[in-house]
């Protein structure tokens, strides 16, 4: 008799310590690896803007184009390149990031929805997790395994959850989390609650998919726009002022002007090559953020399709549209 309970007791101070062993100890918080990207890429945008800057002091001479004049164009594209490893690699690591996070969320209301039937056959809310955690639910399937293995071995279902939370630190996942965890330590009926909280997620990302497909038409409507606005641009390089800057010279040369004004009209010319490369890196950088946060309500979308419009359309203006005058 002594021995069965000696062996009992063993048996649960080692389950015991393997439920502990399960639990993640407290760690340092850490940069998320897209922060990191960010603070990489700022520190290169810095080495880009001051070589620009160094460009249009005239100190030194490294242009990307061969056989083009020194200092502005040069100067503005650094300037260029510093602005795309800002909001290049971070939005596009933090888009990334925000896509999988709609991945994992993705399947959150059929995992809600799995374990409120569980619970209706009379299980508790940790056998109905474990039930549960033999379905597909994409991204989000090692995650609840995870948290069923935990509860296998004993760890109480509110740290279970709460962990679940920690690993997936969702603000969808944070609020059902919450729920579950009220609802159970109130007692009742928790089957029922799952079940209202998977149908409400559920409404709620079913509005999200609503919404995004019609920003979608709006993101279109600012990507044709931009790019008709470089069409216009070439247009007017190639064929409209080169004939100003011919027909001013013309004017200038048979005397039927004072010359002054004139001179000065023409000659201003090739300067609007310039105005106008600096008018597309506004609207590129602008109108991608904007076409983001229309679409989905974040800036790294934003910056995302701020990168696509400025790569295109610096490329555009500087390899594509005749340099006018030139």
């Amino acid at each position: 008799m002594a021995t069965a309970k000696v062996s009992s007791g063993f048996i649960d101070a080692h389950a015991a310590r393997a439920a502990q062993a399960l639990i993640p100890q407290k760690e340092t918080p850490k940069l998320r690896k897209e922060l990191k990207i960010l603070v990489l890429g700022s520190a290169g945008a810095v080495v880009m803007f001051l070589i620009g800057v160094l460009n249009l002091a005239g100190a030194i001479a490294t242009p990307l184009a061969p056989g083009e004049a020194l200092g502005t164009n040069p100067g503005i594209d650094f300037f260029v390149l510093g602005a795309v490893l800002i909001l290049g690699p971070f939005g596009f690591a933090e888009t990334a990031r925000i896509r999988r996070i709609d991945k994992i969320e993705e399947r959150l209301p059929d995992f809600l929805r799995d374990v409120a039937e569980a619970g209706r056959f009379g299980m508790t809310l940790p056998d109905a997790i474990i039930v549960a955690s033999r379905g597909r639910y994409g991204l989000l399937t090692d995650e609840i395994k995870r948290m069923a293995s935990q509860l296998e071995w004993g760890v109480p279902v509110a740290t279970a959850l709460h962990l679940f939370e920690e690993r997936v630190p969702t603000p969808l996942v944070q609020r059902v989390v919450s729920i579950i965890t009220r609802a159970n330590e109130a007692g009742g009926n928790v089957a029922d609650v799952l079940t209202m909280v998977a149908h409400d997620t559920r409404e709620v990302q079913n509005q999200l998919a609503a919404r995004k497909i019609s920003m979608l038409t709006y993101v279109t409507v600012i990507y044709i726009s931009f790019f008709v606005f470089l069409v216009t641009i070439y247009i007017m390089a190639a064929v409209f002022l080169p004939q100003m800057v011919v027909a001013g010279q013309g004017i200038a040369a048979s005397s039927l002007s004072s010359g002054g004004a004139v001179t000065l009209s023409f000659t201003l010319v090739p300067a609007l090559f310039i105005a106008f490369l600096i008018a597309v890196i506004v609207h590129a950088i602008g109108d991608g953020i904007m076409a983001g946060v229309l679409f989905s309500g974040k800036y790294a979308e934003g910056f995302q399709h701020a990168t696509i419009m400025l790569i295109a359309g610096w490329a555009i203006m500087r390899f594509v549209v005749p340099p006018i005058g030139g």
